[in-house]
């Protein structure tokens, strides 16, 4: 990997997932074929990502520039710590995503298995453009690519309940980005004339205090896959996907690219310190607020269980925004990692929620009595991705949330902290219920007497190594604090 150049690893990137979608297509009728090309392809484009890591770490910052669209707007590539650690997130977990869907698609006997692996890898060459963008324009044509690869994933099962998801799914993510989001990225072209990302971001001196503000709403409304109120519906819609989508939507990419542009223009575009000086930042903060106390409750109302995730979803995004809208370095750290320990537990809790769907077809929180005897190795896995999400230890959630609650007091927002103390507590409300009933409820008629049914082992294999993850980063997550701290240089 040494003899490639920094410059053409981060094209190869993004292209090796394009050039997997071709060989998948090839390989269609041949599914043994198809999957081996999938992980052989998920595994190549960790290895190019993970190659950046050792430059980046050392302070060099690659770039590459593919084409010039417009006088000083190229289609542009630039590597830097939080693009690193999102397309780092995201390249790991297609790898178990994969796995994992591999035992679903054939346990769950699903149709057009080759088009879904095909439109997954398509998705992940859109993240990492989105990871690697450098500047504004070049993110917002890979975010559109996204959101139209991920829409067959959505209504993969073409049923009316799925296209009716899809329409949600659409309307909502391309009428934020069309109707805010580009409106805001033109708006920041005519003010300063460039759209890079750059350290301290662009805008200080540019427009007067409301005319910032009112941009900085433009993005953070538009930016629809961040799913801040009310502007959430397509997440919740979105369920009638196959589990295996879920868990793309939830920890590998879309609402993970939601929120890193969120962060990402938080930092490059306006800067932590402009943030800090503006009114509306305040009240944007006391929405995302709204939002993670509002999600909440309405998860714990849930019994569908891909429903009551979905929400958690929700509120657990807002985490993120509200680490941007503290407009301190711990605001920020606590964010970006809030992306990395939210993924793996969340995927834990997707793939456990799909694996339950495989192995006993049940999908209701009010089903789940006994079922642990029958799925202990599920049901752990389901307690412990809880744990993280929750945020106590011994899972990595813990940290992220730390981080968080110290940005919260050092921008003197008490509120706020009271918001995420109060969020942990209805987390603990809607997940842990679930986990005592599959364990100390009596089990239903229906379940076998003795034994165990788990779902297929390439299932079991992804949802035990992803709950591994939420452990290992909870005793070793210097290495992600090492690279969450370069965000923002002299933090301390």
């Amino acid at each position: 990997m040494s003899v490639i150049s920094p410059q053409l690893t981060i094209v190869l990137a993004v292209a090796v997932p394009l050039i997997g979608a071709v060989l998948i297509w090839m390989s269609h009728g041949r599914p043994n074929q198809r999957e081996a090309v999938s992980l052989m392809t998920a595994g190549i484009l960790f290895a190019f990502v993970a190659s950046l890591l050792p430059g980046v770490l050392d302070g060099d910052r690659p770039a590459a520039v593919l084409w010039e669209i417009l006088p000083g707007l190229p289609l542009a590539f630039r590597v830097e710590p939080l693009g690193l650690l999102f397309a780092l997130v995201a390249s790991f977990l297609w790898i178990v995503t994969t796995v994992y869907s591999i035992g679903y698609m054939r346990g769950h006997r699903e149709a057009n298995q080759t088009r879904f692996y095909i439109c997954f890898a398509i998705a992940l060459s859109s993240t990492m453009g989105i990871a690697f963008a450098g500047n504004m324009f070049t993110l917002f044509v890979f975010y559109e690519v996204l959101t139209l690869s991920t829409y067959p994933l959505v209504t993969h099962a073409g049923t009316r309940e799925a296209k009716r998801g899809g329409r949600v799914y659409l309307g909502v993510l391309l009428g934020t980005s069309i109707g805010f989001l580009l409106l805001a990225v033109v708006w920041t072209w005519s003010l300063t004339g460039t759209l890079d990302f750059r350290e301290g971001g662009i805008l200080r001196d540019a427009a007067s205090p409301p005319i910032i503000g009112a941009l900085f709403a433009l993005y953070v409304f538009g930016i629809g896959k961040a799913a801040i109120m009310p502007f959430h519906r397509w997440l919740p819609a979105a369920m009638v996907a196959p589990t295996p989508v879920s868990a793309l939507l939830h920890a590998v990419a879309v609402v993970k690219a939601g929120v890193f542009t969120v962060l990402k223009v938080s930092i490059y575009i306006f800067g932590i310190d402009l943030l800090a000086e503006i009114p509306v930042t305040e009240w944007l903060a006391y929405v995302a607020g709204a939002t993670i106390l509002i999600a909440s409750l309405v998860a714990l109302a849930q019994d569908n269980l891909k429903l009551r995730l979905a929400y958690s979803t929700v509120s657990q995004l807002s985490y993120v925004i509200l680490g941007a809208l503290l407009a301190n370095p711990l605001g920020v750290v606590g964010g970006a990692m809030h992306i990395v320990m939210h993924a793996f537990g969340k995927i834990t809790l997707f793939f456990c929620a799909g694996a339950i769907i495989v192995a006993t077809h049940k999908t209701r929180v009010s089903e789940m009595h006994g079922l642990g005897r029958t799925m202990p190795l599920t049901m752990t896995a389901f307690f412990i991705g809880s744990l993280s999400v929750i945020g106590l230890p011994p899972m990595g959630g813990l940290w992220s949330k730390w981080y968080l609650a110290l940005g919260t007091l050092d921008a003197g927002q008490i509120g706020l902290l009271a918001v995420l103390m109060l969020s942990s507590l209805l987390n603990l409300a809607y997940l842990l219920p679930i986990t005592i009933l599959a364990f100390f409820g009596t089990p239903d008629k229906d379940l076998p007497d003795g034994g165990i049914r788990e779902a297929p082992p390439a299932c079991v294999a992804a949802l035990l190594l992803t709950a591994l993850g939420c452990l290992v980063l909870f005793v070793y997550p210097e290495p992600l604090y090492q690279l969450t701290g370069l965000i923002i240089p002299n933090q301390d």
